[in-house]
């Protein structure tokens, strides 16, 4: 019995940590957790403000809890504050996390971040956003944002009814992978290419309502004569209609958005904007969580990309593209599909 209290105190002084019954955890790297350990999972989101990262957030806490695993959330200041989740990433690795659920709030300011992470035995999965190259982390659950900025702009044109687009885009966070996927995605869908006549402007607005309102006001002070308005995700959209709203051309022009939250689809409902395309947070969240927990208990890791899935929400269904109506919104809003 000494002598296995002499090797308790030996491992816990030479580890550092704090020791009782001889069970030393580890506080660095959190590889002590993969095949057989306790799951502790931590989440990175962009912001802890906007209602997407929010829902991201509970969805996962959630899961973790159903499971047993331990969860800690963490977030950017700012959309774009790559600083802020680097620190995070650093915060995760001294805690013991054994994965890291990651948003990055762009695809390459935290990949040598990542990298100091999972060569110290954490598993890294992004969610909702791509890392480049993908490789970067072990696997991404996410929307394909491509496939959504396509399905939002097939919606845009088929409402026009074959009359040209004169477009606004009011985009997202300038360089993100999020804001490039879904911009180029739109423009594939409506038919256009960046620098077309048909586009009269654009503007990032970091996906803030209130920056949106703004800079959708001074696009339309340099030119109101629109029909289309693209937005890259629903506070934008609301924020773009507000504007809209003001100068008296909200019912004159074709809008759609991507996000599919609930308040979103009861913009739709309402009649601030045509369509929105639905993503699935929480179901990017469960699987995450999912494999985080398989990977503590077996070592067992997911890898490349995984589709979580989209949906046109609208009310008036164009001919080709398929859709389904807010009251199926309602009820699957941010779900899991």
């Amino acid at each position: 019995m000494r002598h296995r209290s002499l090797l308790c105190l030996l491992a816990a002084a030479t580890l550092a940590v704090g020791a009782s019954g001889c069970t030393v955890e580890r506080h660095w790297g959190g590889s002590t957790g993969a095949g057989g350990g306790k799951t502790k999972i931590g989440l990175i989101t962009k912001t802890n403000t906007n209602p997407y990262f929010v829902e991201l957030r509970n969805a996962a806490s959630a899961a973790a809890k159903t499971q047993g695993a331990d969860f800690v959330a963490l977030a950017g200041q700012f959309d774009g504050d790559n600083d802020g989740q680097v620190r995070a990433i650093e915060n995760l690795m001294q805690q013991g996390a054994t994965t890291i659920l990651i948003t990055p709030n762009s695809s390459t300011g935290v990949l040598d971040a990542i990298d100091r992470a999972r060569r110290s035995g954490i598993l890294v999965i992004a969610l909702d956003t791509a890392t480049e190259p993908a490789s970067a982390v072990d696997a991404t659950f996410a929307t394909d944002n491509v496939a959504a900025g396509r399905e939002q702009g097939q919606y845009v044109k088929a409402a026009l009814g074959g009359t040209p687009a004169k477009l606004i885009m009011v985009d997202g966070t300038a360089g993100s992978t999020v804001d490039t996927y879904r911009h180029n995605g739109f423009l594939e869908g409506i038919g256009l290419r960046d620098g077309d006549p048909a586009i009269a402007g654009r503007e990032p607005a970091n996906g803030d309502q209130s920056i949106a309102q703004q800079k959708m006001e001074n696009l339309l002070q340099r030119d109101a004569d629109i029909n289309a308005v693209y937005t890259m995700n629903e506070p934008t959209a609301r924020g773009a209609y507000a504007a809209l709203q003001a100068r008296g051309l909200a019912g004159h022009v074709v809008m759609g958005s991507i996000d599919g939250g609930c308040q979103g689809v009861q913009n739709v409902r309402d009649g601030l904007y045509q369509a929105t395309v639905m993503q699935f947070p929480r179901k990017m969240a469960e699987r995450g969580v999912a494999a985080a927990v398989e990977y503590a208990r077996t070592g067992k890791k997911p890898s490349g990309f995984i589709d979580t899935g989209s949906v046109v929400i609208t009310d008036r269904p164009m001919p080709g593209v398929p859709s389904q109506d807010t009251t199926w919104g309602l009820q699957n809003c941010w779900g899991t599909k």
